[in-house]
C-alpha cells in the first residue's frame, strides 16, 4: 500500500501569490499531476494541514477546484493557517471533518492502515497544542485500533528541529510529552506524520518515528544557527511516499514534483557495468 503525504499547500485566492513571490496554486497543480502519473499510483493522499493561507471560504473553494484534478482519494487535516468553519462549509460532503465535534479530527481506515488525524490548531496562533479533550479522544482511538497498523497525523511537529523560528511555533512541549506518552503505549503506531516545517525531518518519538515532509511550493530555509532569520527558499518541491507492507511496516521515500534527466541504465545490455 502506498500513502502519499503532502503538506503546507498555502493556497491563496485565484491569482494571488504567497509572500508576493510563490504561486502556490501552480505548485499544487504540478504536484497533483505528478501524483496522478506515479507508477504504481498511491492509494491515498494525506494532506497534513495549512491547506490554505488565511482560512477564507474563497481560498477553500480555490483549493477544492484544484483538487478536482486529483485522481486519488484524499484526506484533509487542519493547520494553523486553516479555519475550521470555512473548511467544513466548502467541503460539506466530507463527513469525517465533523467527526471530532469542535475539532477537525477523525479516524479512518485507509487501506490496511488506521489513520488517526488530529487537530493541533489554536485559532489566532501559529503554535499548536493538544488539549485534554483532544488527547482523551486520541487515547480512545488508539485503544480501539489495537492490533491494526496505525498512522497518527497532525500538523505541528511534536519535537524541536533546531530551526529556531519554527521551534517557536511547534506543538507545545506539554502537549508533545503527553502525545509521546500515549504513542509509547501503542507499539502498533507505525508513524507520527506532521507538516508545518516545510522540510523533511525524522526523529525517534514514543517508540516509533515522527516525520515531517517538504512542501509542494516553498521550503523553510535550512539554517540551524540559533538566531536564524525566518526565511524561505524555492528549493525543489517534494512529497513523501509511505510504503506499507505487513511484514516490514512502513518505509518512507521522498519524491520531487518536477522531473529531471533520466533514468539512465547502470549496466550494458550484456550485463556489464557501464564504465
Amino acid at each position: 500500500m502506498l500513502l502519499a503525504q503532502i503538506s503546507d499547500l498555502h493556497i491563496k485566492p485565484p491569482g494571488a501569490l504567497a509572500y508576493r513571490r510563490v504561486d502556490t496554486a501552480a505548485s499544487l497543480a504540478r504536484t497533483i499531476a505528478r501524483l496522478n502519473a506515479l507508477t504504481p499510483r498511491p492509494d491515498a493522499v494525506l494532506m497534513t494541514g495549512d491547506l490554505v493561507d488565511r482560512g477564507s471560504v474563497e481560498e477553500y473553494q480555490h483549493l477544492k477546484t484544484l483538487l478536482e484534478r486529483l485522481e486519488i482519494p484524499y484526506w484533509l487535516l487542519i493547520g494553523n493557517h486553516d479555519a475550521r468553519g470555512p473548511l467544513r462549509e466548502v467541503f460539506a460532503e466530507r463527513p469525517e471533518l465533523r467527526q471530532g465535534g469542535e475539532f477537525v479530527q477523525y479516524a479512518a481506515n485507509v487501506g490496511p492502515l488506521r489513520v488517526i488525524a488530529l487537530d493541533s490548531m489554536q485559532p489566532g496562533q501559529s503554535a499548536g497544542t493538544l488539549c485534554e479533550t483532544r488527547l482523551a479522544w486520541l487515547a480512545e482511538q488508539l485503544d480501539a485500533a489495537r492490533g491494526q497498523p496505525v498512522v497518527v497525523a497532525l500538523h505541528h511537529p511534536p519535537f524541536d528541529c533546531g530551526i529556531g523560528h519554527m521551534d517557536a511555533m511547534r506543538l507545545d512541549a506539554t502537549a508533545a510529552r503527553a502525545l509521546e506518552a500515549l504513542i509509547a503505549r501503542h507499539p502498533n503506531v507505525e508513524r507520527v506524520l506532521c507538516g508545518h516545517v516545510h522540510r523533511p525531518m525524522f526523529v525517534r518519538f514514543g517508540g516509533t518515528i515522527a516525520a515531517a515532509v517538504p512542501a509542494p511550493a516553498h521550503q523553510v530555509t535550512l539554517d540551524l544557527a540559533p538566531d536564524a532569520p525566518s526565511t524561505f527558499t524555492l528549493e525543489p518541491p517534494a512529497f513523501a511516499l509511505h510504503r506499507y507492507e505487513p511484514q516490514r511496516g512502513i518505509v518512507t521515500h521522498h519524491g520531487y514534483v518536477d522531473t529531471f534527466d533520466g533514468p539512465y541504465p547502470f549496466y550494458e545490455p550484456s550485463g556489464e557495468l557501464i564504465d
